[in-house]
């Protein structure tokens, strides 16, 4: 037995006494590329779940809702673009120019629904983020150009408008920021073609194309004079379009001959509600570290900024609803153009803090937004419908369809999208079926008698009450 050990063969090692080999772990990187779609695909969520819940919690803030499924709707019809809640057969062509919101019709046609709008709404914003994201990138690099980004992406602009329920202003955001984004990358024709369809969002836009298209000339009138003279030509086309737009256009599609929003510009200055102004501007500029100013990009927010100070109406002046959204883009790209430049710069001050200001800048984002829409996401009270909603809208699904109704706030985004809607107390000559009251505040006082003060030739009677909504019907 002595020798058999010995034959053994030396240092021979039995296979399960090899310890296992476990491969190191990879880490998954994810491609720079695709930060800017990643941010989109996570911003669109948020938007689209805060707006939506909204909607479900029968919350909406104005009429716009239903103005814009109102003339959808037409559009996805084939019909002129009729608002009634604007005024019974008003052509809102003749209240606003935006035939850019037939872009919907083919998918409101397939889900006839206010949440389309919504939706929509919510990846247009959403799209904007990536030519922010990716411009900003290309500038300062991965890092700082993804923290620009952010800082956009949760900028209280952006999020005022996505929890306001609709506006045209949705398409232009997109445009404006792809424009930009093309002016960075010195792709000048890219850059007037992005900015062109903005006369067709909404009739003051049109100056917007003329100060992008400034901002193309000055960039290239060195490297390019025949470019900076087609830009020119651009700008004055815009401006021209604003002038035919306002004087000719809607006064063509309009009852009265004229433009419903002159009286807004008069009456104000530049110093009414100074204290409301200034305080929105700062809101504007200092989460930029009052960089963006240092960019020709900057010329672009100008115009925006001079028709709302000018206004006589205070919605423009405040940081609330969705004045400010088209803004947005502007401020982000100047603000990563400034900083490109910033830390390039002779002075070590201006080196040093333009390096910090991207970081900052999603910090300070971060921070607000604990005040702002997208913070109800973490609070359960947000996906909740109330016992109190589902009973209103039980009642309010009462309304045959086809119906005309006469309707405040409250149950209007309920109600437009199969029936006939008008505004309370301007249905002019028509003489509604139904009168759907939102009368939690009492501010209808006794239902009957508001409805016969509304139509003293007709006889409503109370078919319906659901925690202060109150439905009417006309008696034969």
């Amino acid at each position: 037995m002595h020798g058999a050990l010995l034959a053994l063969p030396e240092n021979r090692v039995h296979p399960s006494d090899i310890p296992e080999r476990i491969p190191p772990k990879r880490r998954v990187r994810v491609p720079a590329r695709l930060d800017p779609y990643l941010l989109a695909a996570a911003l669109f969520a948020a938007y689209a779940t805060v707006s939506v819940l909204r909607y479900r919690r029968m919350e909406t803030l104005s009429w716009d809702l239903g103005i814009f499924e109102q003339a959808v709707r037409a559009y996805a019809h084939l019909r002129t673009p009729v608002a009634d809640l604007k005024g019974p057969g008003t052509n809102i062509l003749g209240d606003h120019f935006s035939p850019v919101t037939a872009l919907l019709a083919p998918f409101y046609r397939l889900f006839p629904t206010p949440v389309t709008l919504l939706v929509a709404q919510a990846a247009l914003f959403a799209l904007s983020a990536v030519p922010v994201a990716r411009g900003a990138a290309r500038l300062l690099g991965r890092g700082p150009g993804l923290a620009v980004g952010v800082a956009y992406g949760l900028s209280w602009g952006l999020q005022r408008a996505a929890d306001f329920d609709f506006h045209e202003i949705c398409f232009a955001v997109p445009l404006i920021a792809f424009a930009l984004e093309a002016v960075l990358a010195r792709r000048w024709r890219a850059a007037l073609c992005w900015a062109l369809p903005l006369v067709v969002v909404k009739e003051d836009l049109g100056l917007t194309l003329a100060a992008i298209a400034v901002v193309v000339a000055l960039r290239a009138r060195r490297s390019s004079p025949r470019t900076a003279a087609y830009a020119l030509g651009v700008a004055a086309f815009g401006i021209a379009a604003v002038v035919v737009t306002l004087t000719a256009v809607i006064p063509a599609f309009n009852s009265t001959g004229s433009y419903d929003y002159w009286g807004k510009t008069t009456g104000a200055g530049p110093f009414t509600a100074s204290g409301t102004k200034l305080r929105t501007l700062l809101w504007l500029l200092l989460p930029t570290g009052l960089l963006a100013v240092r960019s020709p990009l900057f010329l672009a927010a100008v115009p925006t900024l001079g028709w709302r100070f000018l206004s006589s109406d205070d919605h423009y002046w405040s940081t609330d609803w969705h004045y400010s959204a088209v803004l947005m883009p502007v401020l982000a790209l100047a603000l990563a153009d400034a900083v490109d430049t910033g830390r390039r710069s002779p002075r070590p001050w201006l080196r040093s803090y333009a390096r910090q200001l991207p970081a900052a800048a999603a910090a300070a984002a971060l921070a607000l937004t604990t005040s702002l829409p997208l913070y109800s996401l973490t609070q359960s009270a947000t996906y909740r419908k109330s016992p109190e909603v589902a009973e209103r809208e039980r009642m309010l699904a009462t309304v045959p369809d086809g119906a005309t109704v006469e309707a405040d706030v409250g149950p209007i985004a309920r109600l437009t999208s199969r029936c006939r809607v008008f505004w309370v107390g301007d249905t002019r000559q028509v003489v509604p079926e139904y009168i759907a009251l939102d009368n939690v505040s009492g501010w209808a006082g006794n239902p009957l008698e508001y409805a016969r003060d509304l139509h003293p030739g007709s006889r409503y009677t109370v078919v319906g009450v659901a925690y202060g909504y109150v439905l009417l019907k006309r008696q034969a």
